[in-house]
């Protein structure tokens, strides 16, 4: 099947250890690969996607952009998804789009009328937090980045809310017993998957907002912005 070449977005996400692959294009979700990787992001990423591209029938030089989640996450992981999609990128001159790696957890989500807390693991047992509200275009973010642990975040819930994301079963455990306050997401719904991701991607490319992949960088736990590239 001939396709054109601008029809085709990757989508990598190598925030933490679970790592995702998505090959969009913009109707239909091609393929999707979502593993967990011990911390050989380095070894792992660059053969997964040509496996993902080549079940596809895709070449690279079918590719009209790429999208990448940005953070926050793991510094090494997010250096080497950074650094595979811009190589991509910049060799074949393609538009570059960085997500919020919460952005995309959230947008799994079924929208309603209640807050949203995205969490992703944040090393030594806390969570970094994203705060979600529902509007007219889905969940949009509405605090700062936080950086708790399972406990704090519970003590923060003053209203029904929704929380979502990577949590051990203790922390499953623990939020689960607030069931008055806590809308705990089912395990399949915190798994953090590149198709949305690659949605997310596609509006912005489509809406023309590409990043320049020689600035574009990861955010950072430990200091909660972005650092130089």
């Amino acid at each position: 099947m001939t396709r054109t070449v601008s029809s085709i977005l990757l989508a990598v996400d190598t925030s933490t250890r679970r790592v995702g692959l998505a090959i969009y294009n913009g109707t239909e979700v091609l393929g999707e690969t979502v593993w967990t990787s011990h911390d050989h992001h380095t070894v792992e990423l660059a053969p997964a996607v040509a496996n993902a591209l080549a079940r596809c029938g895709v070449a690279v030089s079918d590719l009209g952009a790429l999208g990448v989640a940005i953070g926050p996450g793991s510094f090494t992981g997010l250096r080497i998804g950074l650094a595979l999609a811009k190589g991509i990128a910049m060799a074949r001159h393609l538009p570059l789009i960085g997500v919020s790696t919460l952005d995309a957890l959230a947008a799994a989500q079924p929208v309603q009328d209640v807050p949203l807390a995205a969490v992703l693991r944040a090393g030594r047992g806390r969570l970094a937090v994203g705060w979600y509200a529902a509007k007219k275009n889905g969940w949009q973010p509405v605090q700062q980045l936080q950086v708790l642990t399972a406990q704090d975040l519970l003590q923060m819930i003053q209203t029904p809310t929704i929380v979502c994301g990577e949590l051990t079963g203790a922390e499953r455990h623990l939020l689960a017993a607030e069931r008055k306050m806590v809308i705990l997401a089912s395990p399949a719904l915190s798994l953090r998957r590149p198709a949305f991701l690659a949605e997310l991607a596609w509006r912005r490319w489509q809406a023309g907002k590409v990043d320049d992949p020689a600035t574009l960088a990861p955010i950072y736990l430990h200091f909660q912005v972005a650092i130089p590239a």
